[in-house]
């Protein structure tokens, strides 16, 4: 299958608030016949001491996930907040961010729309896939590398038979390209989407209700809050008033405010935290 391990830490610690407290996490580029369904795979690994506990807090992308861990298989729907896990013991997980073309289908296959699921995950029963995957990442025979090229060779195999590849010019077409647009860092407006797409206003929300079960508004807000939590971290020296401006912001007050609101600290108490 031959995945690619990106390797660029600062874009791997994208949407995690606290890199340092970050396990053992490796993310890999899909091969090209899974473009069109995953974004990337993500597999951490964790073995702590007995009585240890590692916090981990995150500001997801507003994409949907497929989790696969010892115990289930779990679609977890468009995330709407921050959220926290506590990891003890040892274990691991196998998962892939899911493209809006992806996201779309599998939800459809349960039943199920988008926004019905915000915050939320549903158990999938495939006893078969879990117990590929379960074989796969604990192999003794297997080198770490070759455990998660199993696991992801399982996992896009079972994608690629539940999710077809866009037609040129359809709806999920068109989804996946938004998503691709609304990383663009100097993308602060909803605004500015119609044009860049070459599409109407109206057709763009209806995408973006359909294929991320979430408002345009609220992921560019939330791709701007997590490139503002990155800088805060990587940049001790810029000052939130201008990384406000960069941000689109008209001032330090706003930023502040919808930083708290969804991180629940001010972006200098973050800063504080994260970086000590």
């Amino acid at each position: 299958m031959g995945q690619q391990e990106q390797r660029d830490p600062q874009q791997q610690q994208r949407g995690v608030l606290y890199p340092r407290n970050l396990p053992e996490f490796h993310r890999y580029t899909p091969a090209a016949h899974l473009a069109h369904a995953v974004r990337w795979f993500w597999i951490p690994e964790w073995r702590l001491d007995a009585g240890e506990r590692s916090v981990q807090r995150v500001l997801p992308f507003p994409a949907c996930n497929l989790a696969i861990e010892a115990n289930g298989i779990a679609f977890v729907g468009p995330p709407t907040r921050r959220s926290e896990r506590v990891l003890e013991g040892a274990g691991w997980c196998v998962g892939a961010l899911l493209r809006p073309a992806a996201a779309n289908a599998l939800a459809a296959g349960l039943g199920r729309k988008l926004d019905e699921l915000h915050d939320s995950a549903l158990q999938l029963d495939d006893t078969p896939l879990l117990h590929e995957i379960v074989d796969a990442m604990t192999s003794a025979d297997l080198a770490p590398d070759a455990r998660h090229e199993r696991a992801m060779v399982t996992l896009g195999t079972w994608l690629s038979a539940r999710v077809p590849q866009p037609e040129t010019g359809s709806d999920a077409a068109l989804a996946n390209k938004l998503e691709e647009v609304l990383a663009d860092p100097t993308l602060i407006r909803a605004d500015q989407l119609a044009p860049m797409l070459h599409t109407s206003p109206r057709t763009l929300q209806r995408l973006a209700e359909r294929y991320f079960g979430l408002s345009l508004h609220s992921m560019i807000r939330r791709r701007r809050l997590q490139e503002g939590a990155a800088r805060l971290r990587e940049q001790p020296n810029l000052s939130i008033a201008a990384l406000a401006t960069e941000l689109g912001y008209a001032d330090h007050a706003h930023f502040t405010k919808d930083f708290k609101a969804l991180l629940g600290v001010t972006p200098s108490a973050y800063r504080g935290s994260a970086t000590e």
